[in-house]
């Protein structure tokens, strides 16, 4: 329930739920849960697998985004307070 509230607030007029920008919203949001939940459970050896393939995931479709739409890429960087990618060389 709190997950879909964020994502209405996210929302962004013409934007649809499959769009790389709520993707990578959808990423973030569990990276921040997983990363709270290792604050109890630092030995939970599975679930950070889990987040190493989910930034492994969000690093992808940044690098979409990155090379397709770059104003869209700075904006949503920006919203999500997320580091931008290091050096990133085009083809």
């Amino acid at each position: 329930m709190r997950s879909n509230l964020l994502i209405h607030s996210f929302s962004m007029p013409g934007k649809k739920e499959g769009s790389i920008e709520s993707q990578i919203f959808r990423l973030t949001d569990r990276v921040i849960k997983l990363t709270y939940h290792f604050k109890t459970h630092g030995k939970d050896y599975s679930s950070q697998r889990g987040l190493w393939k989910i930034l492994g995931k969000r690093k992808r479709l940044l690098i979409y985004l990155f090379k397709t739409n770059l104003s869209s890429y700075q904006d949503l960087t920006n919203q999500l307070g997320i580091r931008r990618l290091k050096k990133l060389v085009i083809n």
